[in-house]
């Protein structure tokens, strides 16, 4: 992420961040090999956020991120979450991402818990 993101938008969920008891962190795998990661943020009793949702270069255009999305998005409607929110980029390397976003109910919003408004972010959110 740091590779296509500028310094000032640039949020990786750091290894130690897994630790919060409000992430709860999820990889899918075929046989041994990792094909995507995603995590989920309780940022109030019912408003979560997808964190790190990354699917392995190798795994593209399988369904992977997909299927990390809906369990994410399942995981969130399990817990009472009425609404889901993310943070991303908005440059070619994102435009994946973008996608599957808004395909699944994803529609542009403002910033939230705290994150910066700039040019390069994009921030959505959809209701469960």
């Amino acid at each position: 992420m740091r590779g296509s993101s500028p310094p000032e938008a640039c949020h990786v969920l750091p290894a130690a961040g897994l630790r919060d008891p409000a992430v709860s962190f999820w990889s899918l795998r075929e046989d041994s090999r990792l094909l995507a990661v995603g995590a989920l943020k309780q940022l109030d009793p019912r408003h979560g956020e997808v964190k790190s949702m990354r699917t392995a270069p190798e795994s593209l255009g399988m369904g992977a991120g997909r299927a990390m999305l809906d369990h994410i998005i399942e995981e969130a409607r399990g817990r009472g979450y009425t609404r889901l929110s993310l943070e991303t980029g908005s440059t070619e390397p994102f435009a994946a991402a973008l996608r599957l976003y808004e395909r699944n109910g994803f529609v542009r919003c403002g910033p939230f818990g705290g994150y910066k408004d700039t040019d390069f972010t994009r921030f959505f959110a959809r209701q469960i």
